[in-house]
């Protein structure tokens, strides 16, 4: 028995370290292709979009003010930790502990590389979706899309302790809203060291297809923390279903 238990343990950890080198790959092809600008002019000025890039670095430059210990527990108490929700099925967390950081959660970031992605995207796409939607509108647009992100994240990792943070579930759904909208959009992006004009659909779905590749690599993963796939998929897929049916109406 002590051999047999042996082997499902180094199994466990070889079929870990697989999954691990499976979502390397995936990240390393994500960095190959990197929007740096939409070749779309906007028709408004973007002031919801400005105001959330601002708030964003607000808050970071808030995390960077406090000793390592206090942004660990500031962390932990507004990000989304999905093990917080079958504690609150089960009596043993509050509604507000649970919930709350469904919203806070997107206006914390992990370091300097992390806002800085989440932010140019939200910059490269968020003005022409803020000017189909109108300012107030899109701002629902914007914490629905965070809040259903989270969601996805909580149902796909519920024992997981470790807080997500991060607006890119938020902005994922943007891109989403962005590839129904303007899918013949020409997006300038860095290819390898080229700047290459691709159509917004064909960037944004690779990326979906990135973000949905590193989601199945995860899956059976109980360990570890890194990026949230799946908050991406589900941002993007609730971005798309929410701007198509608008655009029916």
């Amino acid at each position: 028995m002590p051999r047999a238990g042996g082997r499902l343990r180094h199994d466990a950890v070889r079929r870990l370290a697989r999954k691990r080198v499976k979502i390397s790959r995936i990240q390393n092809r994500e960095s190959m292709f990197i929007p740096l600008k939409d070749l779309n002019p906007r028709r408004t000025v973007p002031y919801v979009t400005v105001l959330l890039i601002l708030l964003n670095v607000a808050v970071f430059c808030y995390q960077l003010t406090l000793p390592p210990h206090a942004e660990k527990a500031f962390l932990f108490s507004l990000g989304t930790v999905p093990a917080r929700f079958p504690a609150w099925l089960g009596g043993n967390a509050g509604f507000r502990e649970a919930f709350l950081p469904l919203l806070t959660s997107m206006f914390l970031h992990g370091g300097l590389v992390h806002i800085a992605g989440n932010m140019l995207f939200l910059w490269i796409f968020g003005d022409n979706v803020e000017d189909f939607y109108g300012h107030g509108t899109y701002l629902l647009f914007y914490l629905i899309c965070g809040i259903g992100a989270g969601l996805v994240h909580v149902v796909t990792n519920l024992d997981s302790r470790i807080p997500a943070l991060g607006a890119s579930g938020a902005i994922s759904g943007v891109m989403g809203a962005y590839m129904v909208l303007f899918p013949r959009s020409r997006v300038l992006t860095l290819v390898f060291i080229f700047l290459v004009p691709i159509p917004a659909v064909i960037i944004l779905g690779w990326w979906f297809i990135l973000q949905f590749l590193g989601g199945i690599s995860t899956l059976g993963m109980t360990t570890g923390g890194g990026v949230a796939f799946w908050a991406h998929v589900g941002g993007f897929l609730a971005g798309v279903a929410l701007t198509a049916g608008a655009r029916t109406k």
